[in-house]
């Protein structure tokens, strides 16, 4: 009788064991994919849309700044669209979470911002950016929070 304790007990402790592994890893794996849709959306939004220039009107957008002049516009265009996708790399391997979601919050906010101010009438739904800029970082937020704890 002693030794099917013993071996219950053993059995129990490797299943708790077992469980608490597996939710760590399901946990890592929850990050890694939340981590992935919102280097994607940066991808989307720095390659597709304005370094590949599949939409034209991210430039238009960019091009109502009063201090940008046409070829200025475009530079700032790619350059965007390169620091966005750098921002998708470092949201990827992780590096400094809590930096990573500032600098998205930070961007975003100047971008939304120059969008709201000089170029308004240019936004389909300007309520519906905010909101949805809001969700997409409260997602990256989340990300963010979940590595760096």
């Amino acid at each position: 009788m002693n030794a099917f304790k013993i071996i219950l007990t053993f059995d129990l402790f490797s299943l708790i064991l077992f469980l608490n592994t597996f939710k760590k890893g399901v946990r890592e794996v929850s990050m890694l994919f939340v981590r992935s849709v919102v280097a994607g959306v940066w991808i989307y939004q720095g390659l597709w849309c304005k370094l590949l220039g599949r939409t034209a009107r991210h430039e238009a957008l960019v091009g109502r700044a009063p201090f940008l002049a046409p070829p200025a516009a475009h530079l700032t265009m790619l350059a965007l669209g390169v620091t966005e996708c750098l921002l998708a790399v470092w949201v990827l391997v992780g590096w400094r979470p809590l930096a990573a979601w500032i600098s998205q919050c930070l961007l975003l906010a100047a971008m939304n911002a120059g969008g709201l101010l000089w170029a308004r009438e240019l936004i389909p739904d300007p309520a519906g950016m905010v909101v949805q800029n809001v969700a997409f970082l409260t997602l990256a937020g989340v990300g963010a929070y979940a590595i760096h704890n």
